[in-house]
């Protein structure tokens, strides 16, 4: 258990593994990046689902720039998913990765996933990080292919974060709570809101995690040891969602 109250990765005699994942809207590093570094950093995630990665110029360099800054590494993602990116630690054995962009609604925003099959200690999971579109049907359907690609992916376990763009009554967030774990509204712990940053009034970004992954605990970061609220506030317009999850070993 961390100083600020949520359990810390580790993996159990049995190969059962406690993960760490946090959800980060970035806001494409247009923010203080030093800062974003801070909170990554201090909330010592296994597996970072990052939404509004830098897609265009030099986008592998300022991936590859955060991933360092964190100690972590690039797994999957950037513009070639039209913006989700995964970063982790190096305790995650990758088995594949595939990038997977969404079908495009003329005049709206491209969309796509960053997916993963990884093993940490003795569990093997599926990973989705994904942007939900601003467009209400747009995102509904969206959220059904998320559900889908999630299972495609055939492993014990799936994990999946995403900016949602709606509040957890809405239906595309409904949709993805009734099939997967919403994790923050199964084990809630420190903060709920996550947008905007400066006077956060709705939960945009959530952690979701199939049926028989345990949730230990899920919400906002705060009392972080080394990071201020001017850093939260600084890093990005959203705020960020951590959860730690354990999941016994399964391949």
């Amino acid at each position: 258990m961390d100083d600020f109250g949520l359990p810390g990765a580790g993996t159990g005699a049995d190969g059962t593994a406690v993960v760490r994942v946090l959800g980060y809207n970035v806001r494409s590093l247009r923010d203080d990046e030093d800062a974003l570094a801070r909170v990554i950093r201090a909330c010592g995630p296994d597996l970072v689902f990052v939404q509004e990665a830098p897609r265009f110029f030099r986008w592998r360099k300022h991936a590859a720039r955060l991933a360092a800054k964190c100690d972590l590494v690039v797994l999957t993602g950037g513009a070639t998913a039209a913006g989700p990116l995964i970063l982790c630690s190096l305790r995650v054995f990758v088995e594949r990765t595939d990038d997977v962009l969404l079908p495009l609604t003329p005049g709206l925003h491209r969309r796509g996933f960053a997916t993963a099959v990884v093993r940490i200690a003795g569990a093997r999971m599926a990973l989705l990080c994904a942007h939900l579109s601003l467009q209400a049907a747009e995102r509904q359907e969206q959220a059904g292919l998320l559900l889908d690609r999630l299972a495609a992916m055939d492993a014990p376990y799936g994990i999946a974060a995403a900016d949602v763009n709606e509040g957890p009554d809405g239906p595309a967030f409904r949709r993805l709570a009734r099939d997967l774990q919403d994790c923050r509204a199964v084990a809630p712990w420190g903060g709920d809101r996550t947008f905007p940053a400066t006077a956060p009034d709705t939960r945009l970004d959530a952690v979701f995690a199939s049926r028989d992954v345990e949730v230990l605990g899920c919400g906002v970061p705060l009392g972080l040891p080394g990071v201020t609220e001017a850093d939260l506030k600084a890093a990005s317009d959203h705020l960020p969602v951590l959860a730690a999850l354990r999941l016994p070993a399964r391949v």
